[in-house]
C-alpha cells in the first residue's frame, strides 16, 4: 500500500476477565453476548468487516448473529495448509479450543484431517496458556512441554500443527518445533489485511 500505509483499523474488546467469567462456567451464550457487544462497537465506527484472535471464543459465534461479515479464523488456518500441501493438523490452544468443533468443522470441510493432543497433554498446555504466557513468562520446561506434545502429534500422523492461541507463538516457533506451524493469528491477520485491500 506504500511506505507506511495500511487500512484504518478499530479494535474493541471486553477485558479477559469478563471472557473467562463465562467460558469457565460453560456459559458460551455470554461469550457471544461480549462478541456481539464489541461487533455491534465497531460497526457503528465504521467496520466493513470482523475479525478476531481470540480462537476459543470462535465457538460461541453459532450463538449470535453478527451484524457485520467474519473473517473465522479456522478459515484463515485451511487455506495456508491447503497452500502448502498439508493434509492432517495438530491442533494446540486451550483445552475448551482443542475440546471443541471450532478448527475440526472448518478443516474436514476442506478435506483436512486433525489430531488433538492427549487429555493429560491439554491440560498442560492449558495451564502453560493462562499460568505462563498470559503473564508473558516463557520458560524452557514450559517449551519442553510443548515440544513433547507436538512430537507425540507427529508421530500420530500430523505433518503441522496449528499454533491455536495468540500467546503460543511466544514460545513455539519453525526453528524449535517438529513440525511447520500455523500461527493462527499471523494467519488471519494477514486474510483480513488481504481482504481490506481487495487482493
Amino acid at each position: 500500500m506504500g511506505a507506511y500505509d495500511h487500512p484504518e483499523v478499530s479494535m474493541h474488546t471486553h477485558s479477559l476477565g469478563s471472557y473467562m467469567k463465562s467460558i469457565e462456567g460453560g456459559d458460551w451464550a455470554g461469550v457471544g453476548d461480549l462478541m456481539l457487544s464489541s461487533a455491534r462497537k465497531l460497526e457503528r465506527a465504521g467496520a466493513d468487516f470482523l475479525i478476531c484472535p481470540d480462537n476459543t471464543i470462535h465457538q460461541a459465534l453459532g450463538f449470535v448473529e453478527m451484524p457485520l461479515p467474519w473473517l473465522h479464523i479456522a478459515d484463515a488456518v485451511a487455506d495456508e495448509a491447503l497452500r502448502r500441501g498439508f493434509r492432517c493438523l495438530g491442533l494446540t490452544g486451550t483445552r475448551w479450543l482443542v475440546e471443541s468443533e471450532v478448527y475440526p468443522e472448518r478443516l474436514s470441510a476442506r478435506g483436512l484431517s486433525f489430531l488433538r493432543p492427549a487429555t493429560e497433554e491439554r491440560e498442560a498446555i492449558n495451564r502453560v496458556i493462562f499460568d505462563e504466557l498470559v503473564h508473558g513468562v516463557v520458560t524452557s520446561d514450559s517449551l519442553g512441554c510443548f515440544q513433547g506434545v507436538i512430537g507425540n502429534l507427529k508421530e500420530a500422523g500430523a505433518d503441522a500443527v496449528v499454533l491455536g492461541c495468540t500467546e503460543i507463538p511466544l514460545l513455539v516457533d519453525d526453528p524449535n518445533s517438529v513440525l511447520p506451524t500455523l500461527d493462527s493469528t499471523r494467519l488471519l491477520a494477514r486474510a483480513a489485511l488481504r481482504r481490506a485491500v481487495g487482493v
